[in-house]
C-alpha cells in the first residue's frame, strides 16, 4: 500500500477530526447502524414494543457520517427502503447529499444492507440466490450479497461487494456461536465474488461490511484465499489512538474487530495510507459498531 499520503486524524478540544480527502481520490465507508428499524427495545429505561430507533441515536449516526463524509457509504442493519430514504433525506437536509441509493433485499426481511453513493453505479447485482449446505439442510445467505459496479475515469470497472454475515447468536447446539454458518456464508459469497471478478478478468474490488468475526477467523480467511488463488487482504484500519476495534459487545464487555474492508491485490496500491475507524467521543451511543472508511486513489466517472 502506498504511504506517500497518510490519513491523519487528531483530537482537538474533544472533537475527532478526519483529514480532508486528497484530490483525485474517493472515500468509501462501511457502517453497521445497529437496528435502524422498528423493533421491541429498551428506551429511557422502559420496554418499548415496536419502537423506532430513537432520534438521539440517529443524530449520532449522522454525526459520524458527516465526520467521514464518504463518497460511497455501505450500511448494515437498515430496516428497508423507507428507513434508507429517511437517512438520505436527513443527511441531505444537513448538507450531505447522496443522489443514488441501493437496497439489498434478501431472505432477511428485517435487517438489510444498502449503499448510498454520490456516484452513479453503472451496474447493480443483488445476489439473492446464494445457498450452502448447513447441518442437515441447505440454507441461504440471509442478507445476500450486494454487488455495485462503478466506471472509472479510464473506463475500467471498480466493484464494491457488501456483506453482513450471520451474528454469533445461535439456537443450533452443534454450532453454538454460528461460526460454522458464517463460514459457509463466507464461502458462498466468496465463490460468487470470484465468478464476478477474477473469472472474467476484473480484479479491482473491495469487499465491505460486517463480518461478525475476527480477522484470523475461518469466515474471514475464506475471503483471503481459495486454493492457489490469492483473493485479497484485510485493509488495516485504526482510530486516533491506534486502536483497531470496531464493535463493543456490552453484555460481555468485549471489544472486537469485525467490520471493515478486504481489498483485492490489484487494488492495494491505490489505498492511501491506512483505513480509519471513526472514534467520536459519543460514537457508541448511536451504534455498537464504529464506522470504518478508506481512501482510494482512483477517479470515478461522473
Amino acid at each position: 500500500m502506498r504511504v506517500a499520503f497518510q490519513l491523519l486524524c487528531f483530537v482537538l478540544a474533544g472533537i475527532n477530526v478526519t483529514a480532508p480527502l486528497a484530490a483525485g481520490s474517493i472515500r468509501i465507508a462501511t457502517y453497521n447502524l445497529n437496528n435502524y428499524l422498528i423493533m421491541d427495545r429498551h428506551v429511557g429505561g422502559k420496554w418499548r414494543p415496536s419502537y423506532p430507533k430513537p432520534e438521539s441515536e440517529k443524530a449520532i449516526l449522522r454525526e459520524v457520517i458527516h465526520q467521514a463524509a464518504p463518497d460511497i457509504l455501505a450500511v448494515q442493519e437498515i430496516g428497508g427502503l423507507p428507513f434508507l430514504e429517511e437517512l438520505r433525506s436527513d443527511l441531505s437536509d444537513e448538507g450531505l447529499h447522496y443522489p443514488y441509493i441501493t437496497l439489498m433485499q434478501a431472505a432477511d426481511s428485517v435487517r438489510y444492507v444498502a449503499v448510498l453513493s454520490k456516484f452513479a453505479p453503472t451496474h447493480l447485482v443483488k445476489h439473492q440466490d446464494l445457498n450452502f449446505k448447513y447441518q442437515a439442510s441447505r440454507e441461504t445467505v440471509r442478507r445476500g450479497l450486494l454487488e455495485v459496479s462503478f466506471t472509472r475515469a479510464d473506463s475500467s470497472i471498480f466493484k464494491l461487494f457488501v456483506v453482513h454475515l450471520k451474528s454469533r447468536w445461535s439456537d443450533v447446539k452443534a454450532d453454538p456461536e454460528s461460526q460454522q454458518r458464517r463460514t459457509r456464508e463466507a464461502e458462498a459469497c466468496r465463490d460468487r465474488i470470484i465468478e464476478r471478478t477474477y473469472a472474467i478478468g476484473m480484479t479491482d474490488f473491495l469487499i465491505a461490511g460486517d463480518f461478525n468475526d475476527h480477522p484470523a477467523s475461518a469466515p474471514l480467511r475464506r475471503f483471503y484465499r481459495k486454493g492457489a488463488l490469492d483473493i485479497g487482504g484485510l485493509v488495516h484500519a485504526v482510530d486516533t489512538r491506534g486502536e483497531q476495534w470496531t464493535h463493543f459487545y456490552r453484555k460481555q464487555v468485549e471489544y472486537s474487530l469485525v467490520d471493515g474492508f478486504i481489498a483485492s491485490g490489484s487494488l492495494a496500491d491505490s489505498i492511501e495510507g491506512s483505513g480509519h475507524v471513526v472514534d467520536l467521543p459519543n460514537v457508541l451511543a448511536g451504534s455498537d459498531h464504529r464506522m470504518v472508511h478508506v481512501d482510494l486513489e482512483i477517479q470515478l466517472a461522473k
